[in-house]
């Protein structure tokens, strides 16, 4: 089978490699891999950026896939050949919150990852792909659906009459905007340009701000909440978003720190963050559980995944990981593999 591997951490290292079929063991089961997605993690991975706490050689990346089972092995309950499934990001996370021992797992850190033709995978370590999903779509959700899932809803409980802000159109921000449209909020949504800001309006957005116009579109956000201010903000930006984030809130609302495309060190006032209660979260993808509750929630709503309209290969994996470095794709970066 071939499988995308980078021997030497450096994204110029990376190449399809032959390697042997693999076979299932007891309570496992081996998927025929059609689609994987990206993620800057991914990126990062490949170029040895996690230090210790990724595997540095022969590594096979990319976290996030669906395929069709074509093998079980013995003591396998739940699953059968023919069935369409997604990986979860984290395997050895189940349900219930974060610990430490369910994080050392990650697929295309730690482990292998997706990458590949065919892989194994534990009985445990997948769920269902809803039959109004294709695989490109299923595999948009390990990692950016999920963790926009647990911003949103899971841990900001958002519903009807919340405010809530997202920005750009990366696979985050998207799913993020969905989500709260699916839970009955008022979103408000920026990006940096017309077009970018008519898709996120015909996603539900109800009020879009241009950054690049606007460089005080926090002061514009908090007028045009009519002062109320933001409930909960999916924060991906950090350095040179995360300020205009803070100018955006109500008292008490949460921020959902998600990632930092902008640069890690942000400006932080920290009496505001005080006296207004503002609360910072950390979020990553959430459980085998979480990711359940998610795929039973967009299957019911109809809500179906943005992806970019540039789609990449095995072969030509390397230009999608550049492709989305460049910040030019609209939604989710996906790889085709059977």
């Amino acid at each position: 089978m071939k499988a995308a591997r980078v021997d030497q951490m450096g994204l110029e290292n990376l190449a399809v490699v032959e390697l042997p079929d693999p076979a299932p063991g007891p309570g496992e089961v081996l998927v025929a891999m059609k689609a994987a997605s990206l993620n800057y993690r991914d990126l990062l991975a490949v170029k040895g950026g996690y230090g210790s706490m990724q595997k540095q050689e022969k590594l096979i990346p990319l976290s996030d896939g669906a395929g069709e089972i074509v093998a079980v092995g013995d003591k396998v309950r739940g699953w059968k050949v023919g069935d369409r499934v997604i990986s979860c990001f984290f395997p050895d996370w189940q349900a219930g919150p974060l610990r430490m021992e369910c994080v050392g797992s990650d697929l295309g850190g730690r482990f292998d990852g997706v990458a590949v033709e065919k892989r194994v995978f534990r009985q445990d370590a997948l769920v269902k792909l809803p039959d109004n999903l294709s695989y490109l779509e299923g595999a948009s959700l390990p990692c950016a659906a999920a963790t926009a899932w647990n911003a949103v809803i899971e841990k900001g409980g958002v519903g009807p009459g919340h405010r809530v802000l997202t920005q750009g159109t990366g696979g985050v921000s998207l799913f993020a905007l969905q989500f709260a449209v699916m839970a009955g909020a008022e979103v408000y949504a920026t990006s940096s340009s017309p077009e970018k800001l008519e898709l996120l309006k015909t996603l539900g957005a109800r009020h879009v701000f241009n950054y690049k116009e606007d460089q005080a579109w926090g002061a514009s956000v908090q007028k045009a909440t009519r002062g109320l201010g933001i409930d909960v903000a999916v924060e991906i930006g950090g350095a040179e978003t995360l300020k205009q984030t803070m100018r955006a809130m109500t008292l008490g609302g949460t921020i959902a720190m998600v990632g930092v495309v902008t640069g890690a060190k942000a400006e932080l006032n920290v009496p505001i963050v005080a006296m207004q209660e503002t609360r910072i979260e950390g979020v990553t993808a959430g459980s085998r559980a979480s990711l359940q509750r998610l795929v039973d929630a967009i299957s019911r709503n109809g809500v179906k995944p943005v992806i970019d309209q540039r789609v990449f290969t095995m072969e030509t994996l390397r230009d999608g990981l550049e492709y989305l470095a460049s910040g030019k794709h609209v939604g989710k970066v996906c790889v085709e593999i059977g």
